[in-house]
């Protein structure tokens, strides 16, 4: 599957399917909110990992990391849409950005521009 058959396949699944596609409506703005928790949910799994298991992380942790990513992974296809972008475009535009920074010896540090 690429990423633009899962976007695709993701929309279709969007309780919201059908309503104003605009960045001001509450359909946008569910999606921004679920983007948040769910990468909370992954932060706090990973908290009670490192704080109960010493960092190491069994298979059943790692199978509900795959579920949580799953659901990070919707919420940005599903925002990406609003936004008229498809989700291909956006992983080949970063593994290019990301491709250049190492090139160029600047993976580390921060700023966008680098």
């Amino acid at each position: 599957m690429t990423f633009d058959e899962y976007q695709k396949q993701a929309l279709i699944t969007d309780v919201f399917d059908g309503s104003e596609r605009s960045v001001a409506s509450q359909a946008f703005f569910s999606k921004l909110l679920g983007l948040v928790g769910e990468t909370g949910e992954i932060a706090e799994k990973f908290k009670k990992i490192y704080r109960d298991n010493g960092g190491e992380i069994s298979a059943t942790q790692t199978e509900d990391m795959k579920k949580e990513l799953g659901d990070v992974l919707w919420y940005v296809a599903t925002i990406a849409d609003y936004l008229g972008l498809s989700l291909e475009e956006i992983a080949e535009l970063n593994i290019d950005k990301l491709a250049s920074r190492k090139q160029r010896g600047v993976v580390g540090g921060s700023g966008d521009n680098r």
